[in-house]
């Protein structure tokens, strides 16, 4: 048996899909959110709240128990919030798996513990998470760990993934498919930024890989091999949806001061999504090598392109946005 605490979500929803896929058995989606997406039948749908105590007969017996349960978006929250739900939650989920004998835990992280570098980011490398996301995205690893720690007979496989697109994703891909489609999209100070990246369903296959690994615990970056930058990214669109490419590169003093504008329009109700720190997070490169996917010949199934054309593939209309 399988349970998904987070899946209502982008990740989540894909992760049920391929159980689906599978045939998995049984399979739990445990969320706070309603479920938004296709309902399969056969899967048990629980309303569940990670910030607080998770019933022990929430199911019985639960083989894998899959933490996707998150908040994430940035900027978007207080402070507060990211630990209220991702450090909280970690330590509720692991209470759950302790309370119900489950042996096996997967958690997705993020590459935000290591903050923003120009440099290559390892598995190993030295975390200096920036943002309270990522200061509580290390506090949740580290409490899986102890869970793990407690039993040898214990399973721990956790993702720090990069930028994950795919149909669904509302985020960060998706609004850049948006700007490129409308014609308006410009570099705010540099097309060379490095944006670590990946396709969703192959972060779903890589869950499944590592878990037959042997090792106990394992740890591993998730994105493409090859560091695309954002003008690859754009191409990459433009091959694939035959969308616009970008008008150029302009300073980001005024990129950042245009944002403010849109900001305050966001906040007296006329909702957009641009904000200045969107555009600092443009120049910020994200450069996350997969070593360990790479070390263990993990068989990636897309690039970048091949990714876009999967997602189109699975979006009703056929567009991205």
């Amino acid at each position: 048996m399988y349970i998904i605490f987070g899946g209502s979500g982008f990740i989540g929803s894909h992760m049920l899909r391929y159980l689906r896929n599978k045939r998995a058995k049984e399979i739990v989606v445990a969320d706070i959110a309603e479920n938004n997406h296709p309902r399969y039948p056969g899967v048990i749908y629980k309303k569940c709240d990670v910030r607080e105590k998770i019933p022990s007969d929430l199911i019985s017996d639960p083989d894998v128990v899959i933490n996707f349960a998150a908040v994430h978006r940035t900027p978007g929250h207080e402070d507060h919030e990211y630990f209220d739900t991702n450090v909280k939650g970690a330590r509720n989920v692991a209470d759950f798996c302790e309370r119900t004998g489950c042996n096996t835990l997967w958690f997705t992280s993020s590459i935000s513990v290591y903050g923003p570098s120009e440099e290559p980011m390892y598995e190993t490398s030295a975390l200096n998470p920036e943002s309270a996301y990522g200061m509580s995205k290390q506090q949740a690893e580290a409490i899986h760990r102890e869970w793990q720690e407690k039993d040898p007979r214990r399973k721990l496989v956790v993702a720090r993934p990069a930028v994950v697109f795919g149909a669904r994703e509302n985020g960060n891909f998706t609004r850049l498919a948006k700007a490129l489609k409308r014609g308006f999209f410009v570099f705010p100070g540099r097309s060379d930024t490095i944006k670590g990246c990946g396709y969703v369903e192959d972060l779903i296959g890589s869950f499944f890989f590592m878990q037959e690994q042997p090792d106990p615990f394992i740890l591993f970056n998730y994105c493409y091999p090859k560091p695309y930058t954002i003008e690859d990214i754009c191409e990459a669109f433009v091959k694939v949806a035959n969308l616009h490419r970008p008008l150029g590169t302009v300073p980001l003093s005024l990129m950042v001061n245009v944002a403010r504008v849109f900001q305050l329009l966001d906040k007296l109700g006329f909702k957009n999504g641009i904000h200045p720190e969107r555009m600092y997070k443009l120049i910020r490169s994200t450069h996350i090598v997969p070593d360990e996917l790479m070390k263990r010949g993990y068989p990636y199934q897309t690039d970048i392109e091949e990714g876009l054309r999967r997602w189109l593939a699975d979006e009703p209309k056929g567009e991205f946005v």
